[in-house]
């Protein structure tokens, strides 16, 4: 006789369809559900690793500080003046050197196995990619806090009044976004989080210090200004700098909206492709 019972096995397979079959299937989350919750998760990640915020924090800090009182006097006669002028500048370098998180982030993931965790769940194949952007809104957010308080402190008064400064946020962030999808497709190729990071900082610095966010490019030897004038930093720059002081035109903003729409829908499908067809 066989040594193992199998008489309660339909009692078990019984249980085992009543707990399968106790209710009704809950649907399948929407995109937008979906990619909120990544974003809530990104989000938590910078509550428990706060650490990672030190560049976020250090970078404003550091370059408003010691462009304004370093070279502000040398350069237009009063530290007020030049902040004035470097504030906006600022604020922009700040925030695009933060969009670089999101595809070391993304980058991290796929190095710690998280990816294809992603990837087998019923949710919306882009999700992950989209959460992790709208996360990345907080630190871009808390950039752009740092930056506007500092320089308040430290005499800032924006003849744009609230409402520019507003606008001019909102269109950091806007041009920041659609830039972080550039930093998706290359945290998704690069290998390793530290490659996406130096990429980016090789990038982004000579396109930022060689813009008009420290000095007035009718400064700068011709060759050197012909670069500025057709360097997108400069653009989102004096869009900025222009609503901030209340002398923004359509032309400058207009500008910025375009690039913006032109590097999302050129990046976020390529993003949508690799991210596909990752292994």
């Amino acid at each position: 006789m066989s040594t193992l019972d199998t008489s309660s096995r339909p009692v078990h397979d019984e249980r085992l369809l009543e707990a399968l079959s106790a209710g009704a299937r809950p649907p399948r989350a929407s995109a937008l559900s979906a990619s909120l919750t990544f974003g809530w998760r990104a989000l938590l990640k910078i509550k428990h690793v706060p650490e990672q915020l030190g560049d976020v924090i250090g970078i404003p800090i550091i370059f408003t500080l010691m462009f304004t009182y370093l070279l502000g006097g040398a350069l237009v006669g009063s530290t007020g003046d030049y902040l004035r002028y470097l504030l906006p500048g600022s604020l922009v370098m700040t925030v695009l050197l933060v969009s670089t998180y999101a595809g070391v982030t993304l980058n991290t993931d796929i190095a710690k196995g998280v990816f294809d965790r992603f990837r087998s769940l019923p949710v919306w194949r882009l999700a992950p990619v989209v959460g992790g952007l709208l996360g990345d809104l907080g630190r871009y957010l808390i950039a752009s806090a740092l930056v506007l308080v500092l320089g308040l402190l430290m005499g800032f008064r924006p003849d744009g009044g609230i409402v520019g400064v507003v606008l001019a946020v909102a269109l950091v962030l806007l041009f920041s976004v659609s830039l972080s999808w550039v930093w998706a497709v290359v945290g998704l190729v690069m290998r390793t989080p530290s490659a996406v990071m130096n990429l980016g900082m090789l990038i982004l610095f000579p396109l930022t210090f060689a813009s008009n966010v420290f000095v007035d490019p009718r400064t700068l030897p011709s060759w050197l200004q012909a670069f500025v004038d057709v360097n997108p930093v400069t653009h989102l720059v004096t869009a900025t700098r222009g609503l901030m002081n209340g002398t923004g035109t359509a032309g400058q903003v207009g500008w910025v909206l375009l690039a913006s729409a032109v590097l999302t829908a050129v990046f976020a499908p390529l993003t949508l492709r690799v991210y596909g067809g990752k292994t």
